[in-house]
């Protein structure tokens, strides 16, 4: 069995690699900063219901700390706006055969990784997870954490896609292999054209219920214009059934996706550009006007760099700005 390295051990990549652990399946994180020590010190916290579990997985700072192996499987779990950065130092050390696995928002991240590694897969990500402190990652839907459908980019399946795909379901969550998985990460990508919405007005009120139909609706118009497909709502609906049961976690239920949990946590950086600015680029480049999404988009940048926090712009201001 190959070893998981989890590049961003935040929310999602720290409930991979918290569930990894529990299967005792070989893994080590790459984590940066106050939450690197954390993990490094004390162990990842991973915290369901009202339990918190504490893992000691093998972290370290940069992936020059590895003596990395060729059969090694890289989960790229950080922002999009870190893909890059995080490609490139990876492949200064890692073997060129090394599997690099998106478990990402954003449709742009397998192709900018296809530049470093020739093995490089799309991993749909299904999950209500958080990651608001250094070392605690919290799983809001348990006993299954969530979904995780492989497939090789940019279409396609192979012998590697179907062995991550055994890993993960081993490891408890919901997962299937894919030969369309960029197919189902447009899907994703119109789901989280919402997050802009959420993390910046909050998901409450009918006025903040028409900016998430709008702003879905203009990315459905783009992605048509485009001749990019997509699964449906009911495709969608019918792969998560009621595999994950939304739990809350010390009585709370989680508040806001991972747009909102960046201006909660005050990072300075935002992924909009990356999800919004995706349906904005694509928009200009067929001639669609997306003034939904360029007016989120600029906004939800403003707000992470004022360092405003969630849920403090009201959407009728949005909308008037429209």
């Amino acid at each position: 069995m190959p070893r998981f390295v989890i590049v961003g051990p935040g929310a999602i990549g720290g409930v991979i690699g918290a569930q990894l652990a529990r299967a005792k399946v070989e893994t080590v994180l790459i984590a940066r900063g106050e939450h690197a020590a954390a993990l490094q010190q004390t162990g990842l916290q991973l915290q369901h219901g009202d339990e918190t579990e504490v893992f000691v997985v093998p972290t370290v700072n940069r992936p020059d700390e590895i003596a990395w192996r060729h059969d090694d499987v890289v989960v790229l779990a950080v922002k999009s706006q870190d893909t890059e950065p995080a490609l490139r130092s990876l492949a200064l050390v890692a073997p060129p055969s090394t599997a690099i696995v998106c478990a990402q928002n954003g449709v742009d991240n397998e192709r900018v990784a296809l530049r470093y590694f020739e093995r490089v897969y799309g991993c749909v990500v299904m999950m209500p997870a958080a990651h608001l402190e250094p070392g605690v990652v919290q799983a809001h839907s348990w006993p299954v954490p969530g979904l995780l459908d492989v497939g090789r980019y940019p279409i396609g399946s192979d012998a590697g896609a179907e062995e991550i795909v055994a890993t993960f379901n081993r490891a408890g969550f919901s997962c299937v292999v894919r030969d369309d998985v960029m197919r189902w990460k447009y899907t994703k990508l119109l789901m989280n054209l919402a997050n802009a919405v959420i993390a910046l007005c909050g998901s409450g009120g009918d006025e903040s219920a028409d900016l998430r139909r709008s702003v879905r609706a203009e990315g459905e118009t783009v992605l048509d214009a485009a001749g990019i497909d997509y699964a449906s709502r009911e495709e969608d609906l019918e792969r998560r059934a009621d595999i994950m049961t939304i739990v809350p976690i010390g009585g709370t239920y989680r508040t806001g996706g991972s747009t909102w949990q960046s201006l909660a946590r005050g990072t300075g950086t935002i992924e909009t550009d990356w999800l919004n600015g995706e349906i904005v680029a694509l928009g200009r480049r067929h001639g669609i006007s997306t003034p939904v999404n360029a007016v989120l988009q600029r906004a939800a940048n403003q707000a992470a760099r004022d360092g405003l926090p969630p849920e403090s712009i009201p959407a009728s201001e949005i909308l008037a700005s429209l």
